[in-house]
């Protein structure tokens, strides 16, 4: 999660803002409101990466997404957005304090009825999924980083061949590239970016957008 991408300068970041940013209503103001009065702002995606999500959301033409991670609901909102009338997003958080935010946000912006939230931990919800024999067309893993590598195996279980998964922080603040930061949430995110690499199951490549953003299709 990053509300900024530090990878350029803060002048062209807000010039690629200026020139193509679209952003509703209803996530200025989430945006603004987490960023005023939330504990860990940061953690919030930057609005250039929920409409580029969003674009992602379109252009495979999504009906079932699935979140994991949804803090105070701007990535969420951005997507469901995006879904057709009859789409739906499942979104699997742990926090009581923060997802009442979201779904709040999902109200504002008229999709709450698009919307599932499931408060467990979320690989009980993927186990409990698989079993259910569900299916996504997308899903956007952006939890803690310990859980990256289980989160990954379960929605390549869940996630159609041809779909998309997306993995957030995957440049982690650059940690991921300095061989000295030994941290378990960078090892993590080193260790699942060495392994998407090599991982016949999907095509991968990383985009330097927000704190990076690895887009995985699914080969069936």
């Amino acid at each position: 999660m990053a509300s900024a991408n530090w990878m350029i300068d803060p002048k062209i970041a807000d010039y690629i803002r200026a020139a193509t940013l679209r952003e509703p209503s209803p996530l200025v103001r989430l945006r603004e409101l987490t960023q005023a009065k939330i504990e860990r702002a940061g953690m919030q995606i930057a609005p250039e990466q929920g409409q580029f999500m969003a674009l992602l959301v379109r252009l495979i033409g999504a009906r079932r997404c699935l979140e994991i991670g949804t803090y105070t609901g701007y990535s969420s909102t951005a997507m469901a957005l995006a879904l057709p009338e009859d789409g739906r997003l499942l979104c699997c958080d742990v926090s009581e304090a923060w997802t009442p935010y979201a779904r709040k946000a999902w109200a504002e912006a008229g999709v709450a009825h698009k919307v599932e939230l499931r408060l467990a931990p979320a690989v009980e919800t993927l186990a409990a999924l698989t079993a259910e024999g569900a299916r996504f067309d997308l899903a956007f893993i952006d939890a803690d980083k310990e859980n990256y590598d289980a989160y990954y195996e379960g929605c390549l279980k869940l996630v159609r061949p041809g779909g998309l998964i997306m993995i957030d922080n995957v440049l982690w603040s650059g940690a991921v590239a300095n061989p000295e930061d030994h941290s378990p949430p960078t090892e993590a995110v080193r260790a699942l970016n060495a392994k998407i690499a090599e991982d016949r199951r999907a095509l991968p490549t990383m985009v330097p957008i927000g704190d990076g953003l690895t887009l995985a299709q699914v080969i069936g």
